[in-house]
């Protein structure tokens, strides 16, 4: 570990966990030193199992079982026993000749014991270890090809009912319970190596539907089961890798996994077994998903997979098959007709089918926006700026918003006719505003302030009402000019924060004071300012925050 340095640690774990991981260095315990490696435990949330090694070229590395770990990340625990080592560096040799010292002598004396104090050894240790004794109950029944045996330690190891209360288990039992269940894994693969490869398949499919069977009924916040999940996946690959199953049983098999809720725990991907599968388990897997998916042409299981193999083959018409069987009223499959039809060089065709996604959606206010977007684009592209236009615009009266409003105007500037279709939309808008609800004319001063028009805004904002964070920027944007107005707006803003409490009431309160007192100083009556001021403090005098922060800023 001489390489391992406090700045190594830091490149190693980002800055985030780096720091983190310092207020773990004293929950590191149970270091164990070996030859490139040191192993310790760390207590979090729960106790967790680090190991740092020396990878190519002197390159630290590290491995935890905590679920940021498991995912390959040099995590906080790790950071904390990469610190204590530093923190020991000057003891590490003396420690590590103690550890293989205990080693040897550990080694020894075992080779000395005989077979009868060999056997009372482990006889006690099974006695205190719940877990060593299932693991070796394991390693027993598959050295004696007992296969019963092994199922029926596989069910127990996969049983929830030790952990659980009223049948569930709680977060703090989840380790516990994954701790034993993972072990599952470890009999199939037991039985793979003891050349029961079939029995393993067999037994890897029945333990993934047990767990399955439970997963919702375990608080599983961690992730310990789909990591479980995932290892009796590639014990059953694996298994059939030896096994060399049918290839049309293996291709139901995985039509049927892939189907099933148990495929969100393991992952299994059924082209990982192309290989095993041949061409004629191939041709079968395609078959036995186009049965699936014409059994349910809307599910959405069954839709992937079969737009997983399609996609594998290149065959792009089959994938816009299972779209088309169940297209979404907003255009949304539409869309993703379109880009599989640009991915596979057909542009011509995705016009045609962004273009039919806008007809087909019979309310434009509930179209998929990023279908307007992309068909948008595609005439841009093409230089149809009318089209882009049209099309802005029926999306605009469609849905009125600001949003809107600024494609519109970006379509028609880039086409030239700018000013005659914003006369149109502001009408509409006035329209609207002149209705119920404050919606609508907040919408149209939304508008005219984009658009720099001050007076027109504030017009709008005055017959048709606007909500304060508009009234507030028409007066920022108002006060050069019309000092007198955008004071009334700020002084009756002010009015409403003087009653209110809090750093942040008054830190609004405060610019609003600042804006006020520009305003009495455009319009020559910086004695109505004082006066003003005067009476306020002498109103909220008790405020302490208020009345500092007021100092800070000369008021």
């Amino acid at each position: 570990m001489g390489g391992l340095t406090e700045a190594k640690l830091r490149e190693l774990a980002g800055e985030r966990s780096f720091e983190r991981g310092l207020g773990y260095v004293d929950e590191v315990y149970g270091i164990e030193f070996g030859d490139g490696w040191i192993r310790a435990s760390v207590r979090g949330r729960q106790r967790y199992e680090v190991e740092l090694a020396l990878g190519g070229r002197g390159r630290p590395t590290g491995t935890c079982d905590c679920p940021y770990g498991q995912e390959g990340a040099f995590c906080k625990h790790l950071v904390a026993l990469g610190l204590t080592v530093i923190g020991q560096n000057a003891d590490l040799p003396r420690l590590r000749e103690s550890a293989r010292a205990r080693s040897r002598s550990l080694d020894t004396w075992l080779s000395g014991l005989s077979r009868d104090e060999l056997l009372s050894v482990v006889g006690e240790e099974i006695a205190e270890d719940r877990q060593l004794r299932r693991r070796l109950e394991l390693r027993a029944a598959s050295a004696r090809g007992d296969l019963a045996g092994v199922r029926s330690r596989v069910r127990d190891l996969l049983d929830i009912g030790p952990f659980a209360q009223y049948g569930y288990v709680e977060y703090g039992d989840a380790r516990a319970y994954a701790d034993q269940a993972r072990q599952a894994a470890s009999a199939v693969r037991s039985l793979t190596a003891s050349g029961r490869s079939v029995d393993a398949m067999s037994l890897a499919r029945e333990a993934i539907g047990l767990l399955a069977g439970v997963v919702e009924n375990v608080d599983d916040s961690d992730g310990w089961l789909g990591q479980i999940g995932t290892s009796l996946a590639d014990a059953h690959h694996d298994a059939c890798r030896a096994a060399h199953p049918d290839p049309e049983d293996l291709a139901h098999w995985l039509v049927t996994h892939a189907l099933d809720d148990a495929a969100d725990l393991t992952d299994i991907d059924p082209l990982d077994y192309e290989d095993l599968l041949g061409e004629r388990g191939m041709i079968a897997l395609r078959q036995f998903a186009v049965e699936a998916w014409k059994a349910n042409r809307t599910g959405w299981a069954e839709k992937h997979l079969m737009q997983r193999l399609a996609r594998s083959g290149r065959d792009v018409d089959t994938v816009i098959a299972v779209h088309v069987a169940d297209l979404a009223p907003n255009g949304h499959t539409h869309l993703l007709i379109a880009r599989e039809l640009d991915t596979a060089g057909r542009p011509a065709e995705a016009l045609e089918w962004a273009e039919r996604g806008i007809r087909d959606t019979e309310d434009l206010a509930t179209v998929d926006t990023a279908l307007v977007d992309d068909l948008a684009d595609r005439y841009t592209k093409a230089s149809r700026l009318a089209d882009a236009v049209t099309l802005r615009r029926d999306h605009f009266v469609a849905r009125r918003s600001l949003l809107t409003y600024q494609q519109l105007r970006a379509a028609a500037r880039a086409a030239g006719c700018w000013p005659p279709e914003r006369e149109q939309a502001v009408d509409l808008l006035r329209v609207d505003a002149g209705g119920k609800g404050a919606q609508r004319g907040s919408v149209l001063v939304d508008a005219l302030l984009d658009d720099k028009d001050i007076d027109a805004a504030w017009q709008a904002a005055t017959s048709s009402g606007a909500h304060d964070g508009q009234w507030l920027t028409l007066a920022d944007l108002a006060r050069p000019t019309r000092a007198a107005d955008a004071l009334a707006v700020y002084l009756r803003l002010a009015a409403r924060l003087i009653h209110e409490t809090g750093n942040h009431a008054y830190e609004q309160l405060v610019s609003l004071l600042l804006s006020v007192r520009d305003c009495h100083h455009r319009l020559g009556t910086p004695d109505d300012f004082t006066t003003y001021v005067t009476d306020l403090r002498a109103a909220q005098k008790r405020k302490r925050n208020l009345m500092r922060l007021m100092e800070e800023h000369g008021l």
